[in-house]
């Protein structure tokens, strides 16, 4: 290897704009249309080559013509070139949290303000198991993961690079620019053998951290080192095309089930780095021609804030009364997206990264620029949290007597045929609150790509007290608190046996990604062995995600095949209470119910049970099947109610508020009472 190239800088170069554009044109289409461009998040991957490339270059240069890294210069360059745009949009952002969303999204959105205006939103993500390809309920920064990742790897690189160099001066090493191409590689490929190895262990978290992506950055950085001398034009042409087109390969054949970053970010990876190989030439018909035209550099100019806006838009779209995200509606945030890229380009960026006062004076100004911004920051969320949180405690300190003093013919009591007047406009939680309406004992749930068997153990523990377990996935543990209470009333001892995604059946349940599959088998495995283990039960309640079975199991006659042949051989002898899964929405009801009557927001019974009752047939098909459906209670002949008897029934599109379930209790119990009597 010789000497990096000594051309003009990186970032001069127009196609690298262009292919700036593309890269977040991918993103931001995927974002509003995900089923239309399933892989557009690999976006970002093409952004992190493109940052080895240009920040690589450009140490580089420093290093060859003065032998050093002045570090804090360059660290006060990317503070006055993304901070700015950053902060503002997350001022915005949290604006947006304390005034339109939902109070039940507080806690949630303003600890990942807090985490992206530190740029540690990739961790933050990753310590709660965030799945970012599968999650269906975002936080208004959550895009910040990459540009997160992206500042981590501004601090390290720059260190990285200078004390290779430092120790090849040291030791005497003459090629120089051939250690810092070995230590990259080094770096590298250990990078993409973390990635690789946790993606398929923990893809939610392996898809967030700094390791399992160093390698992307790195490769971009490799093609600096590797040489000045550029391929003839019909080869670069070539090179350039068939970079684009496995880039759009990529973004058109990847979806939310791909293992992703793992082995598969070699696609686009090798795509944009043969797109940066390519070189410039100003002919029409070349892929850096291509690139180079005027409207694609645009994009590509204001694409860092084209970022930014887009995601909080989307976000809040669907809280703001009459708006959503209709396909129209849809088309005008895309417009307005560019927008209000263009104006904080030209009115922020542009201005702040060329300040006099900052540019002229030592990094340490801009630095201290930098931590007055954060504590405006951060008296801006102190004050958020000011405001809202008492009226989040009083939601809380609602919901928390509702539960030990329901009101009258409250929820599923009105199955008892009696009416309270007072409830009739009443919704409770209140629609802004419903989405915070979840289950407790979140240990006693297992997420989606854990396969430990937890169980859990509540109510009575005398020898003599009947055992009941309550098995499923998310539809199941939606009855928890409900179980619970039940089991201290009833005098039974209650264990639970819980995972995210992952109902009790001998089907193989499918799921966004292998990783979740291999832990859904391994959690039914354990629980297998641990019932074979145990005494067996008095009874088990059991429901799950209806959909989510028939899907995996090809049909529903698959599915209640499935749920029969687990009960028969994981639990031979034991009665089986199979609760029928409720009605589906499709989308939250609480964004409706914040503008509208509940009886506007209603669903058609066609859209919230589409399919036939696999829990149902199961139970009737199983000799010792006992079958418990609320449909009645849920729906009328056409429509099925999203309020009953005054509670908010929905917390999300599927899963039951804890209240509601609550008020299902004591149908449960007095189910599981009958089924224990007559053994």
């Amino acid at each position: 290897m010789s000497t990096p190239r000594q051309d003009v800088p990186h970032h001069f170069v127009p196609y690298i704009q262009g292919l700036r554009a593309l890269a977040v044109l991918l993103v931001v289409v995927y974002h509003f249309w995900p089923n239309r461009l399933s892989g557009g998040y690999i976006g970002v991957d093409v952004f992190f080559v493109i940052s080895g490339f240009l920040i690589t270059g450009q140490l580089t240069r420093e290093l060859r013509s003065r032998a050093r890294i002045a570090l804090p210069d360059f660290w006060a360059r990317r503070v006055r070139r993304l901070v700015p745009a950053s902060l503002l949009v997350l001022f915005v952002s949290l604006l947006l949290v304390t005034f339109v969303m939902p109070l039940a999204y507080l806690p949630e959105s303003l600890r990942d303000v807090s985490a992206s205006s530190l740029y540690v939103q990739n961790w933050s993500l990753a310590a709660n198991s965030v799945d970012y390809l599968a999650s269906s309920s975002r936080t208004i920064a959550e895009h910040y993961w990459s540009l997160s990742l992206e500042e981590q790897f501004y601090v390290v690189w720059p260190l990285v690079l200078l004390g290779t160099f430092s120790l090849a001066v040291r030791w005497g090493i003459r090629r120089r620019w051939v250690a810092l191409a070995v230590t990259i590689v080094i770096l590298g490929g250990l990078s993409f053998a973390a990635s690789v190895w946790y993606t398929a262990v923990n893809p939610a978290q392996a898809y967030f951290v700094l390791f399992t992506r160093i390698w992307e950055f790195a490769a971009g950085a490799l093609l600096v080192l590797w040489g000045r001398r550029a391929p003839r034009v019909w080869q670069s042409n070539i090179l350039g095309y068939l970079g684009i087109a496995v880039i759009l390969a990529s973004a058109l054949l990847l979806d939310r089930s791909s293992a992703f970053p793992g082995w598969l970010a070699v696609f686009p990876v090798v795509g944009t780095v043969a797109v940066l190989a390519m070189g410039s030439t100003r002919r029409w018909w070349h892929a850096s021609g291509l690139l180079s035209l005027r409207p694609v550099r645009f994009v590509g100019d204001i694409s860092y804030s084209l970022y930014l806006w887009h995601w909080p838009l989307i976000v809040i779209a669907p809280f703001v009364a009459g708006w959503g995200l209709s396909f129209v509606n849809r088309i005008a945030l895309f417009v307005f997206c560019f927008v209000l890229a263009w104006l904080t380009k030209r009115f922020v960026e542009d201005p702040m990264r060329r300040l006099p006062y900052l540019t002229s004076r030592k990094p340490r100004f801009t630095f201290g620029w930098m931590l007055v911004a954060l504590g405006v920051m951060g008296a801006a969320l102190v004050g958020s949290f000011a405001l809202q949180f008492p009226k989040y405690q009083a939601a809380s300190a609602q919901l928390a007597e509702v539960a030990v003093n329901p009101p009258e013919c409250f929820g599923a009591a009105v199955l008892t045929g009696c009416n309270n007047p007072e409830l009739d406009s009443a919704v409770i939680p209140e629609p802004g609150f419903g989405n915070a309406d979840r289950p407790g004992n979140g240990n006693c749930f297992v997420q989606l790509n854990d396969a430990s068997v937890v169980a859990c153990v509540f109510g009575s523990d005398s020898a003599a007290a009947p055992r009941i377990a309550l098995i499923g996935d998310s539809h199941a543990y939606q009855y928890i608190d409900a179980m619970i209470a039940q089991a201290e009333k009833n005098g039974w001892s209650l264990t639970t046996y819980l995972k995210g995604g992952c109902p009790w059946t001998t089907t193989e349940i499918g799921g966004t990604n292998p990783a979740f599959t291999a832990s859904c088998n391994a959690w039914h495995a354990g629980l297998a062995e641990i019932l074979a283990s145990e005494q067996p039960f008095d009874a088990i309640v059991t429901t799950g995600l209806a959909s989510n079975l028939i899907e995996s199991a090809g049909g529903p006659d698959g599915a209640v095949e499935g749920l029969m042949e687990a009960w028969a051989s994981q639990a031979p002898g034991v009665p089986i209470v199979a609760v029928s899964d409720n009605p589906v929405p499709g989308d939250d009801p609480n964004k409706c119910l914040r503008y509208s009557d509940a009886s506007q927001c209603d669903v058609s019974r066609e859209i919230a049970l589409p399919g036939p009752d696999i829990f149902a047939e199961a139970a009737l098909d199983y000799a010792l099947g006992h079958s418990l459906d609320f449909s009645s209670l849920f729906c009328a002949e056409t429509r099925c109610a999203v309020v009953i008897g005054g509670a908010d029934v929905y917390r999300d599109q599927d899963h039951l508020t804890a209240t509601f379930a609550n008020t299902l209790g004591p149908f449960i119990a007095e189910k599981v009472e009958s089924v224990l009597s007559s053994r």
